[in-house]
């Protein structure tokens, strides 16, 4: 809807149409929502949360029987939102994050709802019963399949050394296909299983799904043990993909708290593709609020895709809906904008530990949650998710069976 703010009374009242008040008092027998104070507020404060019912959704900062709504769903809305609560001290993971389990929505089991977007289209029919002839305009689902390659070969470009001790490893842990496959893989007498881009893109073209790369450029620590982004063949890969689908930065596991870092990747990953890097995603989806975002946003970055958790699937900011980041340090919307993803491959896997066919009907669930919202569905899986190698087995059955069903 098109909306036009005014803080004149003799305006307000002059006017015939649909209209709102967001005050301490309504001014007569508007749409009526009774403000909280969170957002006069400056800075951070330790906000006393009390979980109310709005019919049968969750809500919080009640406002009384007077006003149109119970609460008022703007404070709410910007507190999950703006993860006003990560600003809060917390206890940190092994990877200095932020978890699930210490999130309100968590705690009051509403993170596998976009409880935003489900209080919009509430809010939405109480307006229209007020005000039957207001217009409003529809948006549309939308399915978006990200993909994050922290390794873009299993055995491939590895370097001599590297596949030298990961032949032994596999000897001595008696894993003998793997020692096969990866011998088979280096005479070049078999496909590196990894290599599953051809199968992305072939599903990509044929169900008309927005496709993300986001690829990993750092250099090589413990946890970012990608082939080298020297290594041409990489760089061939990373150029072709780019002609088909979108590409971005997988900003390695040190740049949470390092600027010159993420720069040094985008540069390096730009000069390979020769277009801007706008979109990121976090290795380990780490994330220091607000200094990594302030760093992409000098960095011209325009989407991050990290919102999300690794434990647990769901809504981290409550909504299915891209926003622009608020930075509560300087108070003021940014240029950033943040595109929430629901569940990851591994989330489902390895912490969950879920088979296919269990982790096949937690996304079809999620992905219900967005189409009765008309809200945007991100998925985030890696190249070797459809490997079908070891812990992988089903999963690229279980892809193709979610991109295909998404029209039903």
């Amino acid at each position: 809807m098109q909306v036009r703010f005014t803080t004149s009374v003799e305006e307000f009242v002059a006017h015939s149409g649909p209209k709102l008040t967001y005050s301490r008092a309504a001014l007569g027998n508007e749409f009526f929502i009774k403000s909280h104070d969170l957002l006069f507020e400056q800075g951070i404060n330790d906000i006393e949360i009390k979980i109310e019912q709005w019919d049968e959704l969750p809500c919080f900062f009640g406002t009384g029987k007077k006003a149109s709504i119970p609460f008022d769903i703007f404070a709410a809305s910007f507190y999950l939102q703006s993860r006003y609560e990560e600003y809060l001290p917390y206890v940190q993971d092994v990877h200095e994050r932020f978890t699930a389990t210490d999130s309100l929505a968590y705690k009051h089991q509403f993170l596998d709802k976009p409880l935003i977007d489900v209080w919009a289209l509430k809010f939405l029919e109480l307006f229209k019963e007020k005000f039957p002839n207001c217009v409003q305009g529809k948006r549309k689902f939308e399915f978006i399949s990200t993909f994050d390659i922290d390794n873009v070969f299993a055995y491939r470009h590895k370097g001599f050394i590297r596949n030298i001790g990961g032949f032994f490893r596999d000897l001595f842990r008696f894993q003998f296909r793997n020692l096969v496959t990866r011998v088979m893989v280096l005479l070049g007498l078999s496909k590196d299983p990894y290599d599953t881009y051809e199968m992305i893109l072939s599903l990509s073209k044929k169900y008309q799904i927005k496709t993300i790369f986001f690829f990993l450029v750092g250099d090589y620590t413990t946890y970012d043990t990608n082939v080298s982004s020297s290594n041409t063949k990489y760089k061939s890969l990373i150029k072709s993909i780019a002609d088909y689908v979108d590409v971005g930065l997988h900003p390695s596991y040190f740049t949470m708290k390092n600027a010159e870092k993420i720069k040094k990747e985008k540069q390096r990953l730009e000069q390979i593709v020769n277009i801007p890097i706008i979109k990121t995603r976090q290795h380990y989806l780490r994330i220091k609020l607000p200094e990594t975002y302030q760093y992409l946003i000098d960095l011209e970055v325009a989407e991050d895709y990290s919102m999300g958790y690794a434990k647990h699937y769901g809504f981290r900011a409550s909504t299915c809906t891209p926003f622009y980041f608020y930075d509560l340090d300087f108070e003021i919307q940014t240029p950033l904008k943040i595109v929430p993803f629901a569940v990851m491959d591994t989330t489902l896997n390895d912490y969950l530990n879920y088979v296919p066919v269990v982790a096949k009907s937690k996304i079809e669930k999620l992905i219900d949650e967005v189409k009765a919202v008309s809200g945007t569905f991100v998925l985030l899986f890696h190249n070797e998710t459809l490997s079908e190698t070891d812990r992988w087995k089903g999963w690229s059955k279980m892809y193709k069976e979610i991109v295909s069903d998404l029209d039903d």
